[in-house]
């Protein structure tokens, strides 16, 4: 809510959001496997590099849609803090138990919860991420709210040079080693760039790198940017977006076909995925300048009729449980697509099987995970500790 009226976009955006998620986890199972990474085909490899690069920016999305209706803050620190605790916090803690009992050995899961996220459980990540910017939310938004144009959009250029930070380690540094680290989830070694070294990660652009360059996004398009014609949106948005994504998807395949030379399959440890998803991160150019393209797009969004209020809109307050929540249904939906209908080529749908159960499983996923915490969110009492 701004100003008592409700931001009918960032409803759709949400809503998108969480489809391009399942979106993204469907992807996966046709580039991780066998050893820890695996691709069966060079139609898959390709399938991947379109399927799994358009919803990329879905995390930025979430950032940018929190940071437009909460930065800077609406009210006192300890107001900010208690609401979500109750909104993010209680539920974030019902589903690790859930997915600690679900997959996996409980009582190890129940340890490393005492650390950290559990791994069999991936896109928990996110809620850490995400309090992590609750946390300073309260420093600078004294600081947000005086902020002048130009100023905010020499911190916004800044930032931009900091996703382009991982190409330049690409370039200087060739293929970066990997080190393992807990349950042996694979790291790559950084090239140091900039005041960086192996005492010391904490180089020139540290504090302005990541996801607080997408909480500076969500401030500059809520001051700044004003209402925009559909031909001037579009005339920015699309060759924005489609920047973004030949960036991120010409850099995974080239990657895989620097390990496969060509030949399929292509399979290995779980580093070599870690490697083909380098261009993709949350952190790079291309997924910054795909997440500017939807932004752009859904602000003109106004529609509020009756599908929105009666469909969208619950969907949209339920969006955080389903992000929780979502995999629970997905892992058994996609699996179901891929004993159903083959892999690869050699799939019941030849070369279109792979896009087919990408895009079947989202949509099932989507829309099963959507009434299941609509209406657990109805639950008097209870519904909002478990989805939010």
């Amino acid at each position: 809510m701004i100003n008592n009226q409700r931001e009918i976009w960032v409803d759709y955006l949400r809503i998108t959001a969480c489809f391009l998620v399942m979106m993204t986890h469907c992807c996966e199972p046709f580039y991780l496997g066998g050893e820890g990474s695996l691709i069966l085909t060079k139609a898959d490899a390709i399938w991947v590099a379109i399927l799994n690069v358009l919803p990329r920016a879905s995390v930025a999305l979430f950032i940018i849609a929190s940071s437009y209706l909460q930065f800077p803050l609406h009210y006192e620190t300890k107001e900010f803090f208690r609401r979500r605790a109750t909104r993010i916090i209680a539920p974030f803690i019902i589903w690790s138990i859930v997915y600690a009992l679900l997959w996996g050995e409980p009582v190890q899961n129940f340890k490393d919860l005492l650390l950290n996220f559990n791994y069999t459980a991936g896109h928990l990540w996110f809620v850490y991420m995400l309090l992590g910017l609750y946390l300073i939310m309260p420093m600078l938004s004294p600081w947000a709210e005086k902020v002048e144009k130009k100023e905010l959009q020499i911190y916004l250029l800044i930032w931009l040079f900091t996703t382009l930070i991982p190409l330049i380690r690409g370039w200087v540094g060739g293929a970066a080693p990997v080190i393992y680290g807990p349950s042996g989830v694979p790291n790559a070694a950084k090239y140091p760039l900039w005041g960086e070294a192996s005492w010391n990660t904490y180089g020139l652009f540290y504090y302005l790198s990541g996801f607080i360059g997408y909480l500076l996004l969500g401030l500059y398009f809520r001051r700044f940017v004003g209402e925009l014609s559909w031909k001037k949106t579009l005339a920015i948005a699309l060759p924005v977006f489609l920047g973004g994504f030949a960036i991120c998807s010409s850099g995974f395949i080239s990657r895989v076909w620097a390990d496969s030379n060509g030949v399929f399959p292509v399979e290995g440890p779980v580093a070599y995925a870690a490697i083909w998803e380098g261009p993709w991160l949350n952190d790079t150019f291309g997924v910054a300048l795909m997440a500017i393209g939807w932004i752009l797009v859904f602000r003109k969004i106004k529609n509020d009729g009756c599908f929105y209020k009666k469909i969208l809109l619950p969907i949209s307050k339920a969006s955080y449980g389903m992000y929780l929540s979502h995999m629970v249904l997905l892992a058994v939906i996609s699996g179901w697509m891929r004993s159903s209908l083959g892999l690869g080529t050699e799939g019941v749908l030849g070369i279109w099987t792979t896009p087919v159960q990408i895009l079947s499983a989202s949509i099932l996923s989507f829309v099963g995970v959507s009434i299941c915490c609509v209406l657990i969110q109805r639950i008097p009492k209870v519904g909002k500790w478990i989805v939010g």
